[in-house]
C-alpha cells in the first residue's frame, strides 16, 4: 500500500468511527512552539505544573512518540443542546461536559481503534493516539494538517463545524500525504470573544491569561479562587463557553451524533444546594466517569459555594452552612464568603458559630471578612 492509498484509508477508517474531521501533517516542530514557549515564560499558565515541567518535550512530536513522522489529526463534535437557563440555586456548566462520559474515555476507545487498523495495513508501524494529555500543541498541528485557524480566544475555529469539537491526535513512523495547512485567518476585525470574555482574561487577541480564565479558576485551580474574580465568575460551576458562544462561527455549527455526548438534564444546569450533603461515596458516584471529576469533591463544592454567593439567595444559607462545616478547608473558606455576599441574620449567625471553633488561618480570615461585610451593610 503506497503513502496515498493509506493515507486515504486511515482518514476513512477515521470518519467510519465517528470523528467529523481528519487532516494530516508533517511530524515536526510546532509553528508556534516560539509563542508558547514565551507564554509559559509570562506566567500565563498559572498553576498548570504540568506544562512548564515538560517545556521541552513541546519542542518536537518525536517526545511523544519516537521515531514519528506524520501525525493525524482528529476531530470530534460535542455540540448537543442549548444551555438552558440558569436559576438561582442552579449552577452553569460547559456544554462538553454535560454528558455521563468523559471524553477522554470516548475518544481513546476510537483511537485504540484507529491504531489498530494502522497496524493491519502497515503490520509492525509505529502508533500512537492521544487526547489533550501528551506534551503536543495539538491546536498548532490541527493549523498545519488544514483543519482550521487558531483564532483570537485561541481556540481552533473550523468553517464548517465551528469550534465546539475535542482534537485528538494519531502519530505514526509511518510517511503520509500532507494537506494543506490552514493559512487563512477568517476572524477579521470581529471581537466578539475579547469584549464577552467576564474576567478580561485575553490580553490581547490571541494570546490567553489562563489564570483569570473562567475554566481555568473553576477546573485547574486547586487553591482559594482570587476574591477580585469571584463575583465575575458569575453562574459558572465547572467551565465557561462565553468566547464561544459569542463567536459567529458557531451560529450555524451542526448538532453532533455522538450518544455519547447526549446532555443529561441534572447538568445542564446543576443543582447546587444538593452538593453540599451529597456523602463522598455518592458524589464520586454521580461525577466520577464525567468531566466534572477534575477538580473533585473539593473544587466543585468550592465553586458551588462562590455561585451561591454571587446569586445572594437566603435560602441558600442551609447549604452554605454545612460548606462552612466540610472536613476541607477550601470548601469552608468559600462557603464563609458566599455567606457573606448573601448577608442575612440567619448567614452572620452561621458565620458568628464558625469563628469560634475554626482553626485554619486562611478559613479564620474569609469569616472573620464575611462577617465585617454583614456589619458594614447593616
Amino acid at each position: 500500500m503506497d503513502k496515498s492509498q493509506l493515507t486515504h484509508e486511515i482518514k476513512a477508517e477515521a470518519m467510519r468511527l465517528g470523528f467529523d474531521l481528519a487532516g494530516v501533517c508533517p511530524a515536526v516542530e510546532p509553528p508556534g512552539i516560539s509563542r508558547f514557549q514565551a507564554w509559559l515564560d509570562a506566567g500565563f499558565d498559572g498553576e498548570m505544573a504540568y506544562l512548564s515541567d515538560r517545556r521541552v518535550a513541546y519542542d518536537h512530536p518525536r517526545a511523544v512518540l519516537e521515531g514519528v513522522r506524520s501525525i493525524v489529526m482528529l476531530a470530534l463534535n460535542y455540540k448537543t443542546d442549548e444551555p438552558n437557563s440558569c436559576e438561582s440555586g442552579q449552577g452553569s456548566v460547559s456544554r462538553y461536559a454535560w454528558g455521563g462520559r468523559d471524553y477522554h474515555d470516548v475518544i481513546h476507545q476510537r483511537l485504540k481503534a484507529l491504531a489498530v487498523f494502522v497496524n493491519v495495513c502497515v503490520p509492525g508501524a509505529a502508533v500512537r493516539g492521544v487526547v489533550d494529555t501528551a506534551p503536543l500543541l495539538e491546536r498548532e498541528f490541527a493549523q498545519l494538517a488544514g483543519l482550521g485557524w487558531i483564532a483570537k480566544n485561541t481556540m481552533l475555529i473550523n468553517r464548517s463545524i465551528g469550534s465546539w469539537f475535542f482534537l485528538a491526535a494519531l502519530l505514526t513512523d509511518q510517511e503520509l500525504d500532507y494537506d494543506a495547512a490552514q493559512e487563512a485567518d477568517h476572524c477579521g476585525s470581529c471581537r466578539a470573544c475579547l469584549d464577552a470574555c467576564p474576567t478580561s482574561a485575553f490580553p490581547r487577541p490571541y494570546v490567553l491569561d489562563a489564570t483569570k480564565c473562567i475554566s481555568y479558576l473553576t477546573i485547574e485551580l486547586r487553591g482559594p479562587m482570587p476574591r477580585p474574580l469571584r463575583e465575575r465568575v458569575s453562574d459558572w460551576l465547572f467551565g465557561c463557553d462565553v468566547c464561544q458562544e459569542v463567536c459567529p462561527w458557531n451560529n450555524h455549527s451542526r448538532p453532533t451524533a455522538e450518544p455519547a455526548f447526549t446532555s443529561l438534564s441534572e447538568q445542564n444546569p446543576i443543582s447546587l444546594h444538593e452538593l453540599f450533603f451529597l456523602s463522598d461515596d455518592t458524589f464520586r458516584q454521580r461525577f466520577r466517569r464525567t468531566p466534572l471529576w477534575r477538580p473533585k469533591r473539593r473544587g466543585i463544592l468550592r465553586n458551588a459555594a462562590i455561585v451561591l454567593g454571587n446569586q445572594r439567595d437566603g435560602t441558600a444559607v442551609e447549604a452554605l452552612s454545612r460548606g462552612l462545616a466540610d472536613a476541607e478547608p477550601l470548601v469552608r473558606a468559600a462557603a464563609a464568603w458566599a455567606l457573606g455576599c448573601i448577608g442575612t441574620a440567619t448567614a452572620d449567625s452561621a458565620l458568628q458559630s464558625r469563628a469560634l471553633v475554626e482553626t485554619d488561618m486562611c478559613v479564620r480570615r474569609e469569616v472573620e471578612l464575611a462577617v465585617k461585610a454583614i456589619a458594614e451593610l447593616s
